[in-house]
C-alpha cells in the first residue's frame, strides 16, 4: 500500500504553491536521516549511488538491476516518496519498458529518464552526448505506457544545454512534456536568466538541480521558488559531506592512532541506534517473544 500512497502524496506535494525541497541520498542511512529531519521526499542520486556502491564515478557503470535494488531498499527504509534516478533507462524504448516495471515494483513515486547517449555521465561533467529528440520522445512515451499505476510520475531530463544551448534544451523539454512527462528537468543552465526561461516554458512541474561546485548558479530555495521552480534537488550534498567527514577522521586516526580527541564530532552509540530504528526492532522482539509463555 505504501507505494501507491507515496505517489499520490508526491503529486499533492507538487500541486502546492510552495517549492518542494528534496535532498539526495545514496543509501538507507542517509534516507532515514532525511526523513527524520522533516523533509517530505527524497531523491536517489545515481552519482552518489555509484560512489557508495562501487567507489566509482557516475559514468554509467551501474546496471538496471543494481539501481532498482537500491531504490527498493530506500523505499523500504522510509515512508516519504522516493524520486529515483533511472539514468538513460538502460537502453532503447524496449529497455525503458522493463526499467519502468522494475522501478515501479521497487515502489518509487517517480523515476527520472535522461536523453544522454549510453554510457551516460554526470550532468555537470563535460563531454556528454545526447540522443535524437525523436528517440527520446519515443522513450518517454514507452515509459508512460509501461507503468501499471498511472500515479507513478515520469520525469524527463535533457542534457542538451551544455553542448547545444538553452534554446535546444527548452525545445527538447517541450517535446518531452508533449510526450507525456510529468516533470521536466533541464540540466545545467548556466545563468539565472536561463533558469527563468526554463520555468516560464512549461505547464508541468519543473525541477532545479543544485549541485555544489556545479555549472548552475547555486541559489537558495527562496530564490528558486521566486524564479518559478516547483521542486529542487540537492543530489550530492550528503555524499560530499560524508566523504569529507570520513576523510578527516581517517587522517586523524592514521596520524594519532586514536579517535579519542574527535569523539565530539561523532553521533553517540545510543543516539545512532535510535536513528537506525533499534527501539522498533526491540518492540517487535518483545511483542512476539515466546519467553515466559
Amino acid at each position: 500500500m505504501k507505494k501507491e500512497n507515496s505517489r499520490i502524496r508526491l503529486r499533492k506535494l507538487l500541486s502546492r504553491k510552495e517549492i518542494l525541497v528534496v535532498p539526495g541520498v545514496h543509501d538507507g542511512l542517509t534516507a532515514r536521516i532525511v526523513e527524520i529531519e522533516g523533509f517530505n521526499a527524497l531523491y536517489m542520486t545515481g552519482y552518489g549511488t555509484s560512489a557508495s556502491m562501487l567507489g566509482k564515478p557516475d559514468v554509467g557503470l551501474l546496471t538496471l538491476t543494481e539501481m532498482a535494488a537500491r531504490a527498493s531498499r530506500l523505499v523500504d527504509a522510509v515512508d516519504i516518496p522516493v524520486i529515483a534516478d533511472a539514468d538513460t533507462g538502460y537502453g532503447n524504448a524496449v529497455n525503458v519498458t522493463r526499467t519502468v516495471r522494475e522501478y515501479e515494483k521497487a515502489g518509487v513515486a517517480c523515476l527520472q529518464l535522461e536523453d544522454q547517449v549510453a554510457p551516460k555521465k554526470c550532468g555537470h561533467m563535460l563531454g556528454r552526448e545526447i540522443i535524437s529528440i525523436e528517440e527520446m520522445t519515443g522513450k518517454i512515451k514507452a515509459a508512460c505506457d509501461a507503468r501499471q499505476d498511472d500515479e507513478l510520475l515520469i520525469m524527463a531530463r535533457t542534457d542538451a544545454r551544455t553542448s547545444f544551448g538553452i534554446k535546444e534544451a527548452i525545445e527538447r523539454g517541450k517535446a518531452y512534456e508533449e510526450a507525456g512527462a510529468d516533470i521536466i528537468f533541464i540540466e545545467s543552465p548556466e545563468t539565472e536568466e536561463e533558469m527563468k526561461q526554463i520555468t516560464s516554458s512549461f505547464s508541468v512541474p519543473v525541477l532545479a538541480n543544485m549541485v555544489e561546485h556545479g555549472r548552475t548558479p547555486f541559489l537558495p530555495v527562496s530564490a528558486l521558488e521566486e524564479i518559478g521552480y516547483d521542486l529542487v534537488i540537492f543530489p550530492v550534498t550528503s555524499t560530499y559531506v560524508i566523504a569529507k567527514a570520513v576523510s578527516e577522521v581517517m587522517k586523524v586516526l592514521k596520524e594519532t592512532g586514536s579517535t579519542g580527541n574527535i569523539v565530539d564530532k561523532m553521533i553517540a552509540f545510543e543516539e545512532f541506534n535510535k536513528l537506525i530504528g533499534l527501539p522498533a526492532i526491540c518492540e517487535i522482539e518483545k511483542r512476539y517473544s515466546t519467553e515466559g509463555k
